[in-house]
């Protein structure tokens, strides 16, 4: 299984410690040596970085482990290949293009049968079935509306399509139009908010502790969504399976299956 990290956060923030704590899952305190990659949304834009190669002995991954790109919205992936070659093109996060706005998807898991699912607009240039399911998931979402259809609207219809590829295996899923972060969780997810009052938090894959009483402002909130989680000392939530989780501006708000409007979730700091 691969691992994935997300962060949604009121104000550009700076994704190195949490980043840090999964580059080293990718080959080293971990077995997801089959490439990596981080995506920083910039309003609708996104930069990307991509290698075939393991995160934990890339030099790339040690720069951007020392340069601070800060970014509202962010999904970053380690692989663990099971369909697909090891390759670039077969490397998340994937992206493309619709109705004007960068989609941004990353995936673990198997989606057995995903391929014989037809395509009419987007289509992969992997061969991975991750890839499959992300152009199949905005083939549907072109095929409803002609142009950006309202939060709500968009929600539900991403819940109903994680619902769908759900039914052919495993489907941990972040995605992103820059606007919201979603994610759904097949099997293992889990999360956390950061905001005031500020504490301390140590990584448990590498000796690296912040206090981010001196890194924020009072106003700041930040989610962190991870496969697993990234620190010994704070509170990660696990999410059920089968749930959407749609993310702005730090806040959470959970999609149960069958529902019609998203439950919010208050913050530990607001409790």
């Amino acid at each position: 299984m691969c691992e994935l990290l997300g962060m949604s956060a009121n104000v550009p923030t700076d994704i190195r410690f949490s980043f840090a704590g999964l580059a080293r899952r990718g080959g080293e305190t971990g077995p997801h040596a089959d490439g990596w990659g981080i995506s920083f949304y910039e309003g609708r834009g996104a930069r990307a970085f991509h290698e075939p190669a393991p995160s934990a002995r890339s030099e790339l991954a040690r720069l951007l482990r020392n340069t601070a790109i800060k970014s509202r919205i962010v999904i970053a992936h380690v692989r663990k290949a099971n369909r697909g070659r090891v390759a670039l093109e077969n490397t998340h996060p994937f992206s493309r293009e619709l109705w004007g706005r960068r989609w941004t998807f990353a995936h673990n898991g198997q989606l057995r049968g995903v391929k014989k699912w037809p395509l009419t607009w987007f289509q992969p240039v992997g061969s991975t079935d991750s890839e499959h399911a992300f152009c199949w998931m905005l083939d549907q979402l072109q095929g409803r509306w002609p142009k950006l259809p309202s939060a709500a609207r968009l929600d539900a219809a991403v819940a109903e399509l994680c619902a769908a590829l759900a039914g052919l295996g495993v489907f941990n899923m972040l995605l992103s139009d820059s606007r919201t972060l979603y994610a759904h969780c097949g099997k293992r997810l889990c999360y956390l908010t950061r905001c005031a009052p500020f504490g301390t938090a140590t990584l448990i894959d590498e000796d690296w502790r912040v206090d981010f009483a001196q890194e924020t402002r009072k106003d700041d909130v930040v989610t962190v969504i991870a496969t697993k989680a990234l620190t010994r000392d704070e509170c990660w939530t696990d999410v059920e399976r089968g749930h959407v989780l749609t993310l702005r501006d730090g806040a959470v708000r959970i999609l149960k299956p069958g529902a019609r409007r998203p439950t919010r979730v208050a913050a530990p700091c607001t409790l």
